[in-house]
């Protein structure tokens, strides 16, 4: 069969031009590539704060949370701890996205942009997710990182493995997102007819 699979990869793989934020977040992970980036973004100047996110993971089971492997990972790279953020609740990426905004609430930090850094292959996803929970005047930038899993623009097409976790992110995005975008629907619909007349 010849098929172009760039419209799926172009949508999946998703990055950003990065400027100078607020705040660098992290949705979870068990895998060092993330804050590798993350620690680099914040050396280079690029925020004042580190906020990842994530509560209890059995692939860590020498730490009690995504967060503490994240924290002390940073550490390690030369973040000072007051510029760490806490959040070591959250269990999948809603939860990241609004127990961040909770964490960015309670410590009175305003934000206007935000850098997100997130795995390659979950950057749509993630970005769908953090956008529709801040305020929609809220920047965010996606920094995507290629993890141990090596799911890349290149290849995911390439190893049945690879591709079934680009195509499930498909299948996320469609079930996280179908409520929002009918009840955006229903509560606008005078200004989506005018749009489509």
């Amino acid at each position: 069969m010849n098929f172009d699979f760039s419209s799926i990869t172009n949508f999946i793989f998703m990055e950003d031009l990065i400027e100078p934020a607020d705040v660098i977040l992290i949705p979870g992970g068990s895998q060092k590539q993330l804050i590798e980036r993350a620690a680099k973004l914040y050396h280079d100047g690029y925020a004042p704060y580190l906020l990842p996110s994530g509560g209890s993971n059995t692939k860590l089971s020498e730490y009690s949370s995504e967060w503490e492997f994240l924290y002390k990972s940073a550490v390690e790279l030369g973040v000072p701890e007051k510029a760490i953020l806490k959040e070591d609740k959250a269990s999948h990426t809603f939860e990241n996205a609004q127990f961040s905004m909770q964490v960015l609430k309670d410590k009175g930090i305003e934000i206007n942009k935000a850098i997100l850094v997130c795995k390659s292959f979950h950057a749509r996803r993630a970005y769908l997710t953090y956008a529709s929970i801040f305020p929609s005047n809220i920047k965010i930038m996606v920094s995507p990182v290629v993890d141990g899993k090596d799911i890349r623009k290149d290849n995911w097409y390439l190893d049945k493995s690879k591709t079934h976790r680009v195509m499930s992110e498909l299948i996320k995005i469609g079930s996280y997102f179908e409520k929002y975008i009918f009840v955006d629907w229903a509560q606008n619909y005078d200004k989506f007819e005018d749009i489509t007349k």
